[in-house]
C-alpha cells in the first residue's frame, strides 16, 4: 500500500493594493464633503436664532433703515 494521494488547490492570486491616493479615493473624499455640506444646509447662513433679533432695529425718524 502506498501513501494516499492529496490534492491541494493552488493559492489564489491577490490584486495589488491600490496606490494611494488613487482616484476612487480622492472622488469618495468630495463626495462625502459634498453630502456633508448639503447636510449643514442653509442654518449655516442664518445669524438669528430661533427667536430672531433680540436688538432694537437701527432706524431714523423718518422711518427708513439705515444701511451700514
Amino acid at each position: 500500500m502506498g501513501a494516499p494521494s492529496i490534492s491541494v488547490p493552488p493559492v489564489p492570486v491577490t490584486p495589488p493594493p491600490p496606490s494611494l491616493p488613487d482616484r476612487g479615493v480622492k472622488n469618495a473624499a468630495a463626495n462625502d464633503e459634498q453630502l456633508a455640506a448639503m447636510e449643514y444646509g442653509a442654518s449655516g447662513t442664518i445669524l438669528t436664532g430661533p427667536q430672531g433679533l433680540q436688538t432694537k432695529a437701527n432706524t431714523t425718524a423718518s422711518g427708513k433703515t439705515l444701511l451700514g
